[in-house]
């Protein structure tokens, strides 16, 4: 390796003010946002134990405090500015979401929602609320845990979806696991929002589920009328 490319590696600031911060590979993004390491280890070696401890790459937006405080190098102030930084980013990209035209098919959205959900170790359930021109005007995570219909309410959804405004709506939870196929549950569970739906005029457009970049769609699959 070349001296000049050398100090690039170790010196991710310098790398990206020299290149564009595009340029910079995923621990150097790391290291710029940890911004120094500890008394024994520089800022990039903290940023490999940090990409070591994820399976994924996008497991770093729902890493959780106490993982990243594990590591040596990271204190409470710095695992906040990391949460705080990962945060932003999915901001940003419901942000752009949000500025669509309209939501025309799964393809639009499953991005953001695997960054949003897709790689959590729990299961969540989301809501997506949308206006007549299939926008979405807002989302909000309704249940956590198992997903059955024991477990998640079409009447909580559908109370939700009223006090919106909404026109329609999109369901969209995730698999731990990364196997996106719907199991019996979930199909039962989204007849149940389906019925619901039909009795308040409010429309379950789809129901989504997520998994580590991947995504199954139960209207693709017919099992919605």
């Amino acid at each position: 390796m070349k001296v000049k490319d050398m100090n690039k590696e170790q010196r991710p600031r310098e790398h990206a003010l020299q290149d564009g911060i595009e340029a910079l590979n995923n621990r150097e993004l790391v290291a710029i946002l940890l911004r120094s390491g500890s008394k024994t280890r520089s800022a990039l070696e903290v940023a490999d134990e940090v990409l070591a401890k994820m399976e994924h790459l996008g497991e770093l937006d729902v890493a959780q405090l106490n993982d990243l405080m594990e590591i040596d190098g990271i204190a409470q102030a710095k695992a906040l500015e990391l949460q705080a930084a990962f945060e932003l980013g999915r901001r940003i990209a419901f942000d752009k979401v949000k500025q669509m035209h309209c939501i025309n098919s799964p393809k639009d959205i499953v991005d953001w929602l695997n960054q949003q959900i897709g790689f959590m170790k729990q299961e969540h359930f989301l809501v997506l609320f949308l206006n007549h021109h299939n926008q979405i005007v807002s989302y909000r995570t309704m249940f956590k845990g198992s997903m059955t219909s024991a477990s998640v309410h079409p009447r909580e959804i559908y109370k939700e979806a009223l006090a919106s405004g909404c026109a329609k709506i999109i369901c969209v939870h995730n698999h731990p696991s990364g196997n996106v196929e719907p199991s019996e549950a979930d199909i039962l569970l989204t007849e149940a929002i389906d019925a619901c739906g039909k009795m308040t005029c409010i429309p379950l457009v789809d129901h989504i589920i997520v998994g580590k970049n991947s995504y199954t769609s139960l209207r693709q699959k017919q099992l919605i009328d």
